[in-house]
């Protein structure tokens, strides 16, 4: 079966401390999130960053994120480090994660990649690029919609089950009640057997030679 077109809507989170970069995030992916530091992508995504205090649960963020796409070189947190943390976190290690620098240096992008990041790509990031991430955006929607189907098919038996639990059951018949249903069919056995052999002396051949015996022939 076909994904619906909302389906097919990927939701990608863009971590950047340049504006410029933020905004260019923007205009190739059409529905985004833009958060300026590791630490409050962090905060978006429900973890908690050890030097931040602590964020209460009805400010963390419950959209679901297919892709996160950080720079490398930020203040406070470098693009690495949210890398590892994203990775180490049993809930979130399954979204794919991009990094992005305007330095090409090969020992950087080594370390990236081995510790679980799809892709590096060099500053400014093109339209080519992006094209390039939609078979791991379509990894993670396909994981969630699978996830949901298995859940419904979870829950309808259990629903089920407790439905079949909640009939009442008939109670026994007591011995009194059982003898009493007894003398009734045979009391209709014996009504069907009298209106049986009544049929039968109505329509005996004795019976029917007398009514034409009554005819005269012309």
């Amino acid at each position: 079966m076909g994904m619906a077109a909302a389906d097919l809507q990927f939701h990608v989170l863009a971590v950047d401390d340049s504006l410029i970069d933020r905004k260019l995030i923007e205009r190739l992916f059409r529905i985004s999130s833009c958060q300026d530091s590791g630490s409050k992508a962090l905060e978006f995504l429900g973890l908690q960053d050890q030097n931040q205090p602590c964020v209460s649960p009805s400010n963390q963020q419950e959209v679901e994120v297919n892709l996160i796409i950080t720079d490398y070189c930020m203040p406070g947190m470098t693009g690495y480090d949210l890398l590892k943390k994203i990775k180490e976190s049993s809930s979130l290690r399954n979204i794919p994660v991009v990094i992005m620098s305007s330095e090409n240096v090969p020992s950087r992008i080594s370390r990236c990649l081995e510790e679980g990041a799809e892709e590096f790509f060099l500053k400014p990031v093109r339209l080519s690029d992006v094209n390039k991430l939609r078979p791991h955006m379509m990894k993670t929607k396909c994981k969630s919609l699978s996830q949901q189907e298995a859940e419904k098919m979870v829950t309808e038996p259990k629903q089920e089950s407790i439905e079949i639990a909640n009939v009442p059951s008939q109670a026994p018949q007591t011995e009194s009640e059982t003898v009493q249903q007894q003398q009734k069919s045979q009391a209709n056995n014996n009504n069907n057997n009298n209106k049986r052999k009544a049929m039968e002396e109505n329509l005996s051949p004795d019976r029917t030679r007398q009514r034409y015996s009554s005819l005269t022939a012309v």
